[in-house]
């Protein structure tokens, strides 16, 4: 048996309240059988020291996470839900299983309490508990009300335990009766009613505290006289009577929702009531309840959450402030200095704003006024005595004018009937004259002479004695906070919400003090002890990962030194090896663990910090200081480290250190010839020099006797267009100085070359062409691995010298001279057309290092096209053909020759362009006209396209043929072929006037009739007539079958 109607209506309750988005994925299943779903690829952060657990946000639940800590934390609640076995509530593992009754919502509740409690994490998630709830998760993210979710939840929770043990649970912790009477002034007859209530709302507006509020609901009575006249049942008659409503049963825990929420029908809006509401930490419910002959213990209570919301009406944030009854977190007080310093901080700044708030400055004035009222005028001029500045000035501008605050604060303010005089209400005043610090947060006084606080038991002050330990749960985050603070949220935009007080009697076990284990099941106990130890590994995985260094170990046995860097003896990997560190440890810890890998190393051991370089690897710092951590001498990830005597490799001293960085220079030089007939060329090498090598020696190593060197201005990874002659005064400096760095190119000329060079600006004259490279990638190889090689060239430069000069540098056998071609790749790899051997670097439309493949096959002439080919427009089911074909082709011969490579025969089929879409588009029509003419170009990619276009000026329409039923019922026997094809259409796809294609579900079989070749130029009533042609041959050959 699968879920109860019950659960699926609680389940529907939640739907309807929740439209929020659940996408997030959960790690909520650590238990046997399950695995933790993907999510970051960091575990969870552990808890922080208060070791408490907080709740993530979904988006926008802060209502329901504050609620759940609040359950969380009622430990009669939670042991009661942990009390209730798989024998009553399935277990989760079976809740697919289509005849197994599982109670959902306990089961995910009591997973989630066990994981606050016991699961090592900064926050739990609450994703399977809102699963649970049927939240889709598709539906929008939406803030919702937390009094309204409290009723909610526990209507859904109730349901899902109907037949268990725990069927009462919600009404044996929170349900409470509330009698409302009317007594008849005559007969005293007492007519009653009981209301059952889960959570009592109060007032907010109006009144200055919850104790003013209760006794407002429980002490005042409200009369019937006058024209307000009660029917009485037992006289008969309308009568003057007495309306009064009392607590009959108090639960064992009491929350009270405020009404922070009102209505200015006035302004037609919302709005939140900000002003100064206080609640008592311990309050005793005597006063309000029908049997008052028990003992103070039965009355008392004491806060342990308050629900705060911090925003405006349409919107905010929620969060709780939660006393710790069972001491199961770690609360730290500050150094008692700190705290000192911070109380009178706060006392100052309350004394400050107490100083400023309008409403107990005018308390104060009045309260030390003889007479009841004063003339408001006068008000205004003892304001003015005592602060020395007007109302106006001070105030008008932030609450508007005297008068008007006076009238917008009934509850304290009192006016003559004639509205000239205006004085304190008497309880105020007598409130006001008990307190001589003047505070104007106080509880109401004392009624019909009841106290509020017995002698036996008093109300306990705001303070933060031992057990009484206050958290501040927000979300992912809990801090600990002081009892006084709780002071802050009486009134403002942040502010208490729902209060949720507790029986004093009920008492908590001594085993249950500080032991979050108490009570949880054996069957949760073992799932979060294996998450914890999940947790455990993967966090221990993830730290070494986070901290875990990779340094590649370069051994100067397996290196040699030569044209100025270090070059390894043997292969790359022969000469390296691979070391994995904690960044945390020390460099005595690197060189101990170095000299474990070598056992045979004598001697000395320094590790210096090495990079490879163009001109191969260089050595820089040596690394020293072994108590340092690697991570305080910046070592980094992927490190080089090599590893040597401090001296010499192979006999031969190394210069380390970034001033003597080899450079790696590329040497240019006018050629003697041009093989190509056509452009500039260059002969181009490359040589090593020490960045601290001097100009004037460079030149000397380089240029001839008397020739000159120019360095390319525009930078080594620029387009080269401009070049300048090194000047006389640039021989003393560094080739470091002078900016010449790796990759850079020179240009050497001889004596007989300076005729290109303007003496006077330094600059060539003859040619300004680009000095760069182009890239050849060798596709003629047949071995796995394809080498690159880059050829130094000009916009000028030839195809073919290009070609030669990259069968040259890759060593490739020279009959393939004749046998190749260059193309260009493109950026996704794709080869392109072949660039004609006489076109320039220019002409062939490449950007300077742009990547050519050598390929096998000869390049066409300039008056070739080099074209693509598919047959179909499917191009997954026909492979890419290639062909070179004359530019003066006509389309029938370039189809004819396209037909012939494909294997294909016959003529019903055309050619059609490809489109953007990658899909056969425009038709080639004019079969006599030639490609230069149709301006097919070089590259572009044609369509084998299966049957002949219509003649010239005629249109081939397909014909569908729609079988009504009439027409099945008077031939049901017969076989529905047209054509050898029969379509069962669930939809036709209609296109009117070029609109979006419409789609009309329909029954009827779907028949191919042929196709009608028209003229353009008919009209729609010839069409009408070929197809009525056409309808009658099918109809006849229907019959026929």
């Amino acid at each position: 048996m699968g879920l109860s109607v019950k659960d699926c209506f609680a389940f529907t309750m939640f739907g309807d309240l929740f439209e929020e988005d659940f996408s997030f994925i959960s790690n909520n299943h650590c238990g046997k059988g399950k695995k933790l779903k993907p999510r970051d690829s960091e575990p969870p952060a552990p808890r922080d020291f208060t070791n408490l657990s907080g709740i993530k946000n979904q988006g926008g639940t802060c209502y329901l996470n504050s609620l759940l800590q609040t359950l969380l934390f009622t430990p009669e609640f939670r042991e009661a839900l942990f009390s209730l076995g798989p024998e009553e509530l399935g277990i989760l593992d079976d809740s697919s299983k289509p005849d197994a009754k599982v109670r959902i919502i306990p089961l995910q509740l009591q997973r989630l309490f066990a994981q606050l409690l016991l699961l090592d994490q900064q926050a739990a998630s609450t994703t399977d508990l809102t699963d649970s709830f049927g939240w889709n998760s598709n539906e929008e993210m939406r803030q919702h009300d937390v009094q309204e979710l409290n009723r909610i939840l526990f209507s859904a929770l109730e349901t899902s335990l109907v037949g268990t043990s725990g069927h009462d649970l919600i009404n044996r912790l929170y349900h409470g009766i509330v009698v409302n009477q009317i007594v008849c002034k005559e007969c005293k007859n007492i007519s009653e009613r009981q209301e059952d209530f889960l959570d009592l709302t109060v007032a907010v507006k109006g009144v200055a505290g919850l104790e003013e509020a209760m006794w407002n609901m429980y002490v005042e009575e409200e009369y019937f006289e006058n024209d307000n006249l009660y029917r009485c049942g037992a006289c008969d008659k309308l009568v003057e009577a007495s309306k009064s409503a009392k607590l009959r049963k108090l639960p064992p825990f009491l929350t009270i929702s405020l009404l922070r929420f009102n209505f200015d029908f006035e302004k037609c809006e919302r709005y939140k009531e900000t002003s100064c509401y206080t609640f008592p930490i311990q309050i005793n419910l005597r006063p309000f309840c029908e049997q008052t002959e028990m003992d103070d213990s039965e009355y008392m209570y004491e806060l342990f959450s308050v629900i705060i919301h911090k925003g405006g009406c349409y919107g905010g944030h929620y969060h709780v402030y939660i006393r710790d009854v069972d001491e199961l977190g770690n609360w730290q007080l500050q150094e008692e200095e700190d705290r000192l310093i911070e109380d009178k901080a706060l006392r100052d700044t309350e004394n400050a704003k107490e100083e400023e708030n309008p409403l107990a400055v005018l308390k104060g004035i009045l309260s030390e006024e003889e007479s009841k009222q004063i003339p408001v005028d006068q008000l205004g001029q003892k304001l003015l005595e005592k602060k020395g500045v007007s109302w106006n000035k001070k105030y008008r501008k932030e609450y508007g004018a005297l008068r008007k605050y006076l009238q917008n604060h009934p509850q304290i303010f009192q006016f003559s009937p004639d509205e000239n005089k205006v004085g304190l209400k008497e309880k105020h005043k007598l409130l006001f004259q008990s307190d001589s610090q003047g505070q104007g947060c106080q509880s109401p006084p004392q009624k019909n002479d009841v106290q509020w606080n017995s002698e036996k038991k008093p109300t306990r002050l705001w303070d933060s004695s031992a057990g009484c330990h206050w958290f501040d749960l927000n979300d992912s985050k809990v801090q600990p906070i002081k009892e006084k603070d709780i002071e802050k949220q009486f009134q403002g935009k942040e502010s208490a919400y729902m209060l949720f007080y507790r029986k004093s009697q009920l008492k908590r076990p001594p085993e249950a003090r500080g032991n979050p284990r108490y009570q949880i099941p054996e069957r949760l106990l073992n799932e979060m002890n294996a998450a914890n130890t999940e947790l455990q590994k993967k966090r221990a995985e993830c730290d070494s990962a986070n901290h875990g260094i990779d340094l590649h170990l370069h051994l100067s046995s397996c290196y040699e030194f030569n044209n100025g860097a270090l070059h390894p003896s043997l292969t790359w990997k022969e000469g390296v090896v691979d070391l994995t560190i904690d960044r945390r440890k020390t460099l005595g810890d690197l060189r101990q663990s170095v000299f474990q890998m070598l056992e045979s190393w004598e001697g000395d051991m320094i590790l210096s910090i090495a990079k490879p370089l163009p001109a191969g690897l260089h050595l820089y710092e040596i690394l020293d200081g072994d108590e340092l951590t690697l991570d305080g001498i910046g070592l980094a990830d992927g490190a080089d480290i090599f590893v040597w005597n401090g001296k010499e490799v192979g006999g031969t001293k190394v210069m380390a250190g970034p001033d003597h960085e080899p450079v790696v220079i590329n040497v240019l030089r006018l050629a003697e010839y041009n093989e190509g007939g056509k452009g500039q060329h260059f002969t181009e090498s490359q040589h090593v020099f020490s960045c601290s090598t001097k100009l004037g020696d460079l030149c000397r190593a380089l240029a001839p006797s008397g020739g000159i060197i120019l360095k390319n201005v525009s930078g080594p990874d620029k387009e080269a267009k401009n070049w300048e002659v090194f000047l006389e005064e640039d021989m003393k400096e560094t080739v470091k100085n002078v900016g010449l760095m790796d990759r850079c190119s020179v240009l050497i000329l001889d004596s007989h070359d300076q005729s290109f060079v303007d003496v006077s600006s330094g600059n060539l004259t003859a040619f300004t062409y680009d000095i760069s490279w182009l890239q050849v990638k060798n596709f003629c190889r047949t071995e796995d691995e394809e080498k690159y090689v880059k050829i130094t060239a000009t916009v000028e430069t030839v195809m073919s010298d290009i070609r030669m000069k990259a069968i040259q540098e890759l060593q490739l056998d020279k009959e393939l001279a004749n046998d190749t071609c260059l193309r260009p790749v493109s950026g996704n790899g794709k080869l392109l057309s072949p660039v004609p051997e006489d076109y320039t670097v220019k002409e062939a439309e490449l950007k300077m290092g742009s990547l050519l493949g050598l390929c096998r096959g000869k390049a066409p002439a300039s008056t070739q096209l080099f074209l693509y080919f598919i047959v179909g427009s499917d191009q997954n089911a026909s492979p890419e053909m290639e062909i070179v074909v004359e530019e003066t082709a006509s389309v029938k011969e370039c189809l004819n020759l396209m037909l012939e490579k494909s294997g294909l025969s016959g003529d019903n089929w055309h050619l059609r362009r490809m489109d953007w879409c990658y899909e056969a588009g425009e038709a080639l029509s004019q079969e006599n006209a030639t490609l230069k003419e149709l301006n097919v170009c070089r590259g572009d990619t044609l369509v084998i396209t299966e049957g002949k276009l219509p003649p010239k000026g005629f249109l081939k329409i397909p014909i569908w043929w729609f079988k009504s039923s009439n027409l099945m019922k008077h031939g049901g026997n017969a076989r529905d072929l047209v054509n050898g094809m029969t379509c069962k259409m669930d939809a036709l796809q209609v296109s009117p006037g070029g609109d979006s294609p419409e789609y009309f579900h329909t029954d009827m079989d779907l028949c191919y009739a042929g196709s009608i070749e028209i003229a353009g130029e008919a009209s729609l009533e010839d069409l009408k007539m070929q197809y009525v042609l056409i309808w009658h041959l099918l109809i006849c050959h229907v019959q026929w079958l």
